[in-house]
């Protein structure tokens, strides 16, 4: 199957008529005809119930189309993203982050390394938290983690980036927010939100707080329904500092407890090139003349 009959089989399921879809795809009916033939030939399944009111996909037709819309929006990204580097790139650099935030300098770092390497490109990708299988095929080079949880994969580096803790997060109106620092005694009588795929040291920072102070609590789905409810004065919440992502939105009060998360890169021990070592070098002197905790 190529990629014309691809567009075939979305046009009609999408018309659900050979006229309408044919003349959508400037071909004749007759052609659209015999290749959707050939293809349900080619898959030994039907795609189409034919009926005097045009075509309708059968169940397996309704299942191979879906995936054919994914892999036709695949395909598009892919051969865009081709043409883009092809015309000013020889060469591209992969990150692996779960959000903007954990590398804050991330856009800083790729100015100043496209001083030096004008035609490599850095394509940040934004995988979510505890995801790193595309990395581990190969399909990224670079990926954002923390603590040691990449330590025992082979044939892989880890290079220090940052240190953060643990902040809490509350409207900017909040009394909460006049604080320097907040610790566990400061959120007596307060909603504390917990879950949302947070790390281990946090679960075990929440929990800890649960059994000590007279607190209420629920369980949030993910981060941004977490900020969602602090505004809407649904609670507050206690997350890694590498979520900050610096919008002056909310109070952001370091929090006083002993967890704290070691960021860090993995990258691929035979990956040689001396561009991502360089743009490794890059990070890390910013990160050092700027000193991500404040």
């Amino acid at each position: 199957m190529n990629t014309k009959q691809i567009d075939y089989i979305i046009e009609l399921a999408r018309t659900k008529n050979f006229n309408r879809a044919s003349e959508n795809l400037f071909i004749s009916q007759s052609t659209l005809t015999y290749q959707i033939k050939e293809i349900e030939k080619e898959l030994k399944f039907e795609l189409f119930e034919r009926s005097g009111k045009g075509a309708t996909l059968t169940p397996a037709g309704k299942q191979f189309c879906t995936t054919l819309k994914n892999i036709k929006s695949q395909l598009t990204q892919a051969i865009e993203q081709a043409q883009n580097f092809s015309k000013k790139y020889s060469d591209n650099i992969t990150i692996g982050l779960p959000v903007r935030s954990c590398i804050y300098f991330l856009p800083q770092a790729i100015k100043e390394f496209n001083k030096k390497y004008p035609h490599i490109a850095i394509t940040p990708i934004f995988n979510g938290f505890y995801k790193p299988e595309e990395f581990l095929r190969g399909n990224q080079d670079i990926l954002f983690t923390f603590d040691n949880e990449m330590k025992h994969v082979p044939e892989t580096k880890l290079i220090n980036l940052y240190t953060t803790g643990i902040y809490l997060i509350t409207k900017k109106e909040d009394r909460l927010a006049q604080l320097k620092t907040a610790s566990i005694k400061d959120l007596k009588g307060k909603t504390l939100m917990v879950g949302g795929g947070s790390p281990p040291q946090l679960k075990a920072l929440q929990q800890r707080i649960i059994n000590t102070t007279d607190i209420d609590y629920f369980n949030s789905e993910n981060h941004d329904t977490t900020l969602t409810n602090i505004l809407a004065d649904k609670g507050i919440c206690l997350t890694p500092g590498f979520f900050r992502d610096y919008t002056n939105e909310f109070a952001w009060i370091p929090f006083e407890c002993e967890e704290k998360f070691e960021c860090k890169l993995c990258v691929h021990t035979n990956d040689k090139r001396e561009c991502v070592k360089d743009f490794i070098k890059i990070l890390k002197n910013i990160y050092k003349n700027h000193f991500f905790e404040e």
